[in-house]
C-alpha cells in the first residue's frame, strides 16, 4: 500500500514537471516586437556567463546545465525571478539598472552569478518612433539604464517630437547626440520708416492807445496782445516792434488823432515741416539661438539713491534688435523679435537740481510671427493725426463785427505720423570672405598729388579686392537697368 502510495506521489511530482518544463518552453518562445524571439540564456556551471539583457516590462529565460537548489536577486526593485524547474529560471526586468542573479546548487554550491540589465524597452518605442516620424533616419540604443538617440533629423521641430516620445520610455535619462540638417543659420531684415508731418498756422491781433497833449503824457494807455503795456506801445509807435517771436511776420499801424496815439499790429505765422526716419538693421543668428543688435549709444541719467548720494545709469539708444529664430521646418521659420528705434528728444526733457535730463523718443515692437524664407511681414503700424484748434479774444469786444477781429487771436496746428515695421527672414550659408563688399571698398584714401593739386578727398582708382572689385570691372556700356514703356 505504501509502495502504491509512493509511486502515485512519483507520478504526480513527474507529471508536475513535465508541466513546468513545458511551460517554460512556451515562455522561452515569447515573442517579442518586431518579431524576435525571447532570448534564452544558456548557464553552465564553471564557464563565465555573459551579461543579460531584459527589456523593462518583459521577460527572459534562464537554463542551467545542472539542477539548482536556490535563487537570489540582489535588487529585488530592478528585477523578479521566478524558478519554472530546477533548470529554468523565469527573470522579468521592472526598473531600468544592473542586478545580479546568483544561482546556488546542492550545499550552498555557487553555480554562476549572471549581471542582469534592465533597459527601457527600445522594441516598442522604435515602433512609435516609425510611425510618428516616419522616414527620419533616428538611430535608438541603449546606454546604462537611458536611451541614446542619434542621427540627422531635417528640421529641429520633429528633433523635439522625438525627445518628448523618448521622455515617456525613459524619463530625464536621455542623451541626444541628434543634429539637424539643411540650412539653420537665419539672416532678419528689418525696416523702420516714418514719415511725420507737421502744419501750423497763427493769427493774431493787438490794438493799443495812449493819450498825449503837447507831448505830455496824460496818463491813459490801453491795449490787447501784445501792445498791452505803455512801454510796448510807446516803442510801437516809436517805429520798433514789440519782442514777440522771432518767427512771427508782424506788421505795424499807427497814427496821431489829436491828443491820441492809436497802434495797431497784426501778426501771423505758418509753418510746415516734414521729417523722414529709415532703418534698415540686419543680423543674422542661428536657429534657436538668440541675437543682438545696438547701433546707436547709451545716454548718462543721474538716479538719486536712498541715502542722497547720486549715481549715474545709462540708457541705450538708437536701433536696437533682439530676436531668436527657429526653423521649423523646410524654409518656415519662427521669430520671436523684439526692435526699437529710440532718439533723444531735448525738447521734452527736465531740469532739476542743476542737472538737465533729456527725454527719448522711442518706437518699439515685441511679436512673435511664422514665415517662409524670403517672405515679408508687416509686423506693426501707426497712423497717427493730432488736430489743435485755439481761438482767444477779448471778452465782448471780440464778438463785435469786423472790428472785433482786432480783438482776437486764432491758432491752428496738425500733426501727422505714418509708421511701418516690416521684417523678412532669410535661411542663409556662409561664403568666401573676399566675395563680400564693404562700404569701405569704393573709398580709397587721395595721395598728396590729388589732395594739395586737386583738392580731392579719395581717390578715383577702382578698387582692386573685395566684392566692388567685380562690379568695377564690369563693362556696363549701353542700357541697363530698369526700363518702363
Amino acid at each position: 500500500m505504501h509502495d502504491l502510495q509512493r509511486g502515485g506521489q512519483m507520478s504526480i511530482r513527474h507529471t508536475l514537471r513535465a508541466g513546468m518544463a513545458g511551460l517554460a518552453l512556451s515562455m522561452a518562445g515569447l515573442a517579442l516586437p518586431g518579431g524576435a524571439q525571447a532570448e534564452v540564456l544558456q548557464v553552465r556551471a564553471g564557464s563565465p556567463t555573459r551579461a543579460l539583457q531584459v527589456p523593462m516590462n518583459r521577460a527572459v529565460v534562464v537554463e542551467s546545465d545542472v539542477a539548482f537548489t536556490e535563487l537570489s536577486i540582489a535588487n529585488p526593485g530592478i528585477a523578479d525571478i521566478s524558478s519554472l524547474t530546477d533548470r529554468t529560471i523565469y527573470v522579468l526586468g521592472k526598473a531600468p539598472g544592473r542586478t545580479t542573479l546568483t544561482v546556488l546548487g546542492e550545499n550552498g554550491r555557487l553555480i554562476t552569478n549572471v549581471e542582469v540589465h534592465v533597459t527601457p524597452d527600445i522594441a516598442e518605442f522604435k515602433e512609435r518612433l516609425e510611425q510618428i516620424l516616419p522616414g527620419e533616419p533616428i538611430e535608438v540604443r541603449t546606454a546604462n539604464d537611458g536611451i541614446v538617440l542619434s542621427g540627422v533629423v531635417s528640421s529641429i521641430a520633429k528633433l523635439d517630437r522625438a525627445m518628448e516620445l523618448a521622455q515617456r520610455y525613459a524619463p530625464d535619462r536621455i542623451s541626444n547626440l541628434m543634429s539637424v540638417g539643411g540650412t539653420q543659420q537665419v539672416m532678419l531684415k528689418v525696416r523702420f520708416a516714418e514719415m511725420q508731418r507737421s502744419v501750423s498756422k497763427s493769427l493774431s491781433a493787438s490794438l493799443g492807445a495812449r493819450g498825449t497833449a503837447l507831448g505830455e503824457d496824460l496818463g491813459l494807455s490801453i491795449g490787447t496782445n501784445a501792445l498791452n503795456n505803455a512801454g510796448a506801445l510807446g516803442a510801437a509807435l516809436g517805429g520798433a516792434l514789440p519782442s514777440t517771436s522771432t518767427s512771427n511776420a508782424s506788421t505795424l499801424f499807427g497814427f496821431n488823432a489829436g491828443g491820441v496815439e492809436v497802434g495797431l499790429l497784426l501778426e501771423a505765422l505758418e509753418s510746415r515741416g516734414v521729417v523722414r526716419t529709415l532703418a534698415e538693421p540686419n543680423l543674422t543668428a542661428l536657429s534657436g539661438q538668440e541675437a543682438n543688435f545696438l547701433a546707436g549709444g547709451e545716454y548718462p541719467v543721474p538716479v538719486n539713491q536712498d541715502d542722497g548720494t547720486i549715481t549715474v545709469e545709462y540708457k541705450p539708444f538708437g536701433v536696437e534688435m533682439n530676436f531668436i529664430p527657429r526653423v521649423i521646418e523646410g524654409d518656415l521659420v519662427n521669430l520671436e523679435l523684439k526692435a526699437a528705434v529710440s532718439s533723444i528728444d531735448s525738447t521734452n526733457g527736465f531740469t532739476s537740481n542743476g542737472f538737465t535730463i533729456d527725454a527719448f523718443r522711442r518706437r518699439e515692437t515685441s511679436t512673435t510671427v511664422e514665415m517662409r524664407d524670403g517672405e515679408s511681414f508687416a509686423i506693426a503700424g501707426l497712423l497717427s493725426d493730432d488736430f489743435r484748434d485755439l481761438s482767444g479774444q477779448v471778452p465782448w469786444l471780440g464778438d463785435i463785427p469786423v472790428l472785433g477781429a482786432l480783438f482776437r487771436s486764432a491758432e491752428y496746428s496738425r500733426e501727422q505720423t505714418e509708421l511701418v515695421i516690416i521684417i523678412t527672414p532669410h535661411l542663409v550659408t556662409p561664403t568666401r570672405g573676399e566675395t563680400l563688399a564693404l562700404p569701405t571698398d569704393r573709398v580709397r584714401p587721395p595721395s598728396e598729388r590729388e589732395l594739395f593739386l586737386f583738392g580731392r578727398v579719395a581717390a578715383d582708382r577702382a578698387p582692386q579686392t573685395g566684392g566692388a572689385s567685380e562690379v568695377a570691372r564690369q563693362d556696363f556700356s549701353g542700357s541697363y537697368g530698369y526700363v518702363l514703356d
